[in-house]
């Protein structure tokens, strides 16, 4: 035997059998109700919506058959003799059915003031025998848990990703959005918008019957329109593919007063966005402010403050006389958790009946005092006035009391009111909302004489009005010609234009087209036999503005221009201009983006201050180039080499002018530095150029000269190079010319940024001159025990960031060439297990992995000193000693990655271990690999003269030149680095014809050894 509903189960009994799903929007909890329901015996599920239970209805029966389920609502009833599943609302569920499956959606509407009690009722009291389950967000867990002690909680993750997206026009909404205001009338003013701007939109409200509904979902599922302007209603489970939510108000009326929806109101509602695995986006109109960060993280990651109470009645009602039933719907709850639910109608319905005389003297008696209850619990669906609705309902119950049953022929004059299909949108909705009154009447079991044929009848009147209405929003928010546009166009008149700040040119309120800089864009949509007449009265108003939109722009200021990725020029956000190839790179054409309506002095004001801001632009971030081109103060040779770094856009490779910059003197050399030239080992370059802003201005024209805009790398390298990266690998698809103009240099797989090439110059140059003055003293970390040559440091691999068969690549690709060497050095003990190989020691392994750091990993500026930056970090602009660096290619094979990683941790002890006495036990015999200047046999570009050194030259090598490769205090002076032709010029110093610049690096170093020598006689 089923137990009696109207006895509570007691708290410790609640949570037998329960389960609840909960979860944000989107997690399926639905569809698993539906499978866990299908797969027992029989079962009832409860939702909130009656259009959401006659969705779930038809989802059903197509599994199940029309036989096997049955729908109960208010207002319909369909109920096979065989029915064994039950889809209700949860307010119709029938209590006296004993399933094994029972579910309720949407739990946590047990917090509403206005229906809080039904569900919480249901929840408390409504079980299935063998399973049940409780659907809704998780704000509403920590009361489940309190008054269901024991509960079993299953928390479902949402399947897609809500973003928020900001705030949008209206006009401006993707395809695939919903537009969610709180009236009929926001409604329907939104739709009109969408009409005219959009095409149409589809219109679904709460008050609609389901047909209507369906109707108007099924334009927007198909495509004939592309957007949905609802209300609320579409927050409580309706599944839709929507892709954007928009907020159209984030106020509406709950029945009592006007407020803000709570954040977990706006995340129901924003949920729908996003189907399955589908992401989906939310954001509010042009009429709602930006929401705050902290409510768009609530809503982004579902988090929403815990319900403090559920609304409750008491369901144990005496009818043994009306004072007692309004006594027990007047208790208080007596459970933490639960709060008294506010007045609501069919309390209001009664005590409105209760005031008449004749209703006090029939309800006497529990029969007659239950009908009276259940008299007003039909809903106020016409929400007229509460005196109109009591009026109404005291006519029913005089009926059914005195008669026994409602009169037919008075029903049918009732319903007589209702079935007429004329009229417009808000008179069918109302008479919709009246025969859903008789509806719910006639699918009482008991209030008519022939009630099945009475709710055919009703059904059939609600059908034909659903269409009718269904037929008018569709005339109305879907015809694309209005019947303004279409009426001025019959009489012949003069159409009115405007162009609104947006840009949007609307002829009679319609949307023709948009203004786009000194565009017009016509819409597609206003195309037709009037396109003419439209055109027409669209002239007018795009001339004029047009105009004035010249003077504007030829007024503005340098920051209100920008020039994009695709080369065009944007004045406050729109295209007005595009960069075209010119003559020379650094003079590129405009190019305006105007159509015929920019004409005369007007297109010529607008031509000039472009024009205007491209050269500033180009003087401004590219001045080195601007004044290396001008050659102020710059004579002869200086001269030349300044219009080939001009020519190289800031980049000049030193061995390709090897012959001119060694006849450079000092006066023109200063005068080069002086317009921010800096010679290095292996580039003369302009470090002002390698900064962000310039490198990307600098690509951009180089591409427009010698490619296009969209060419492989243009967008990827200047970014690179602005992060700060020491190299990158090389992509073989972009042009090698492109890694030079945004200032890296290609150095076999890796192009190495031009200023870091000159820093690891620095490294490796005191190594190469170092030479031992004490038998004793060992050598330098990476110097070699003879000199002239050097091993690869970390302080080198981290620099250039990368290391092992790469670095040998670069290397080689600076004209340096590998020697190999076998060593004899004390043997490490033996570890009893290892996983390191026998080629690498433990030590070795280690070093060589914090050698091989990421050269993703960006590089910070150092601040430019005499000393050098740590090692990782950017290198300060210094500059190197002007010896020619040696360029020839070595031919060695490719270095091993092993042995180079060896190599970087044995270096250390090399010296001491090649030409010291071992101590006491065994030797081992290790590799390592010296790397020296470029072979003697080759000849760099652009040299005439032989290059070749003799066994003179070679053993001369690493031997003092004028300066010294060391000076007092071991800082290392000119000489001992790779230089072009491998041989020094040993054998005189130069010979001057003007006395040296006392700015030059030389002067300085000559000053300080000359002190030093000073110091040293004293």
């Amino acid at each position: 035997m089923p137990r009696p509903h109207n006895l509570p189960l007691p708290p410790a009994a609640r949570s037998k059998t329960v389960t609840a799903v909960l979860g944000p929007t989107n997690t399926g909890k639905t569809h698993l109700a539906i499978e866990r329901m299908l797969a027992q015996k029989s079962g009832l599920i409860g939702l909130p919506l009656r259009l959401l239970a006659r969705e779930v209805y038809g989802r059903i029966a197509e599994r199940a058959g029309t036989d096997a389920v049955a729908l109960i609502t208010g207002e319909e009833k369909i109920l096979p003799k065989s029915a064994r599943f039950f889809v209700s609302t949860v307010e119709a569920m029938p209590l006296d059915l004993d399933t094994e499956f029972v579910a309720i959606d949407e739990v946590q509407l047990a917090g509403d003031l206005d229906r809080g009690h039904v569900f919480t009722d249901r929840i408390l009291n409504l079980r299935g025998r063998s399973e049940t389950l409780l659907l809704g967000a998780a704000t509403v867990r920590p009361l489940l848990e309190k008054l269901i002690p024991g509960l079993n909680v299953v928390t479902r993750p949402r399947m897609s990703i809500l973003a928020y997206a900001g705030q949008k026009k209206v006009s401006r909404l993707p395809p695939r959005s919903a537009i969610v205001a709180f009236s009929s009338d926001e409604v329907y003013g939104i739709a009109e918008l969408i009409r005219r701007q959009r095409g149409g939109a589809a219109v679904v409200l709460g008050s609609l019957s389901p047909r209507t509904r369906n109707a108007q979902v099924d334009l927007f599922q198909n495509g004939d329109v592309e957007h949905l302007v609802a209300t609320d209603a579409i927050g409580m489970g309706l599944n839709l593919d929507v892709d954007h939510i928009a907020f159209a108000g984030n106020r509406k009326y709950d029945g009592y007063q006007y407020r803000q929806l709570t954040a977990a109101e706006m995340g129901q509602i924003a949920g729908r966005a996003g189907r399955h695995t589908r992401d989906g986006t939310f954001g509010v109109t042009g009429r709602v402010d930006p929401l705050d960060d902290d409510l768009v993280e609530q809503i982004e990651n579902h988090h929403f403050g815990a319900l403090k109470v559920l609304q409750w009645r008491n369901s144990h009602l005496d009818f043994s006389s009306t004072a007692a039933l309004r006594r027990t719907l007047d208790m208080p709850p007596n459970e933490e958790g639960l709060a008294r639910a506010p007045t609501s109608e069919d309390i209001t319905a009664l005590e409105n009946l209760l005031r008449d005389s004749l209703i006090q003297d029939m309800a006497k008696g529990q029969k007659a005092v239950e009908l009276l209850w259940d008299v007003c619990q039909v809903p106020d669906y016409r929400k007229i006035a509460p005196a109109n609705h009591a009026e109404l309902l005291n006519t029913i119950y005089t009926h059914l009391m005195q008669d026994g049953a409602i009169a037919d022929d008075w029903f049918s004059r009732q319903l007589a009111f209702a079935d007429r299909t004329d009229g417009d949108i808000d008179t069918l909705a109302n008479r919709i909302a009246h025969i859903r009154t008789w509806t719910f009447v006639a699918n009482r079991p008991d209030w008519l004489a022939d009630p099945a044929h009475w709710q055919g009848v009703t059904r059939d009147i609600e059908d034909r009005l659903s269409d009718a209405l269904h037929d008018r929003l569709t005339q109305r928010f879907v015809d694309r010609r209005t019947s303004v546009l279409m009426r001025r166009l019959r009489e012949n008149a003069m159409l009115e234009a405007e162009i609104t700040s947006s840009g949007d040119v609307l002829v009679e309120g319609q949307h023709i087209g948009n203004l786009l800089g000194f565009r017009f864009a016509p819409d597609s949509s206003a195309e037709g036999q009037d396109e003419k007449a439209v055109r027409a009265a669209a002239q007018k108003a795009l001339t004029t503005e047009i105009e004035s939109r010249a003077d504007r722009l030829s007024r503005s200021e340098n920051g209100d221009f920008i020039l994009a990725a695709d080369g065009s020029i944007r004045w406050r956000g729109e295209a007005v201009a595009k960069l075209t190839a010119g003559e020379e790179v650094l003079s590129p054409t405009v190019l305006l983006l105007a159509d015929e309506h920019l004409t005369g002095p007007a297109r010529d004001k607008v031509q000039e201050r472009i024009n205007l801001w491209v050269r500033s632009q180009v003087e401004t971030l590219l001045k080195p180039l601007t004044d290396l081109k001008a050659a102020e103060g710059l004579e002869g040779l200086a001269r030349g080499i300044a219009f080939r770094i001009v020519e190289g856009l800031g980049v000049l490779e030193r061995q390709e002018a090897s012959d001119e910059i060694r006849q450079l003197d000092q006066d023109m050399r200063a005068s080069l530095r002086k317009l921010g030239v800096r010679f290095g080992a292996y580039n003369i370059y302009v470090p002002a150029l390698l900064k962000p802003a310039p490198s990307q201005l600098l690509a951009q024209l180089w591409a427009l000269k010698h490619g296009s805009l969209d060419m492989d790398g243009l967008s990827e390298l200047p970014q690179l190079s602005a992060s700060g990266r020491t190299s990158i690998p090389v992509d073989q698809t972009i042009d090698k010319a492109l890694y030079k103009v945004v200032g890296f240099r290609v150095c076999g797989p890796r192009a190495v940024r031009i200023d870091i090439l000159e820093r690891l110059a620095d490294l490796i140059r005191p190594l190469i001159a170092w030479k031992p003055l004490d038998a004793e003293v060992s050598p330098p970390d990476g110097a070699i025990a003879e000199g002239g040559g050097f091993t690869v440091t970390v302080s080198m691999t981290s620099l250039l960031g990368c290391a092992g068969e790469d670095f040998s690549a670069v290397l080689k690709s600076l004209g340096y060439r590998l020697e190999t060497r076998d060593v004899q050095r004390p043997a490490a003990p033996k570890p009893a297990e290892t996983d390191v190989p026998a080629e690498a020691t433990p030590e070795t392994a280690e070093v060589a992995e914090a050698a091989g750091e990421s050269s993703e990993a960006p590089v910070a500026d150092a601040a430019p000193s005499e000393t050098a930056p740590a090692v990782g970090e950017a290198p300060a602009e210094t500059e190197a000693p002007e010896e020619p660096a040696a360029v020839v290619e070595a031919e060695a094979p490719a270095v091993e990655e092993a042995a180079a990683e060896e190599t970087v941790t044995s270096q250390e002890s090399e010296a001491a271990s090649a030409e010291a006495p071992a101590e006491t036990g065994e030797m081992e015999t290790v590799t390592i690999e010296i790397w020296r200047p470029g072979r003697s046999d080759r000849r760099p570009r652009g040299r005439g003269q032989d290059n070749r050194r003799g066994a003179e030259g070679r053993k001369g090598a690493g031997q003092k030149r004028p300066g010294g490769p060391k000076a007092k205090g071991g800082k290392p002076q000119r000489g001992g680095k790779p230089f072009e032709g491998g041989q020094a010029r040993r054998d005189k110093a130069p010979q001057r014809d003007k006395p040296i610049d006392p700015n030059s690096p030389f002067a300085a170093l000559m000053a300080l050894k000359n002190d030093m020598d000073n110091k040293g006689k004293k």
